[in-house]
């Protein structure tokens, strides 16, 4: 893709299913009270980040491109 990725996970929204983990485990981890955080503010863009934004049950991670911040899921309407 060549493309770098800013990744966030709205903390209020997640409910810890850890599906994000296990789609792209060097991307998110689960901390102490179950709630996911991207690993790195900024990474390469990747299909598993992409799938695991995708597979989110509750749509709480956001993945914009870095720089220009346009929406790369959701994406925009």
């Amino acid at each position: 893709m060549g493309d770098r990725w800013q990744v966030q996970v709205d903390r209020g929204v997640c409910i810890g299913s850890g599906m994000c983990v296990n789609h792209a485990p060097e991307g998110f981890a689960l901390d102490s009270a179950r709630q996911s955080h991207a690993r790195e503010a900024e990474i390469d863009a990747n299909e598993p980040i992409l799938a695991a934004a995708e597979g989110c049950p509750v749509e709480a991670i956001m993945i914009t491109l870095a720089g220009s911040g346009e929406a790369v899921f959701p994406p925009e309407e």
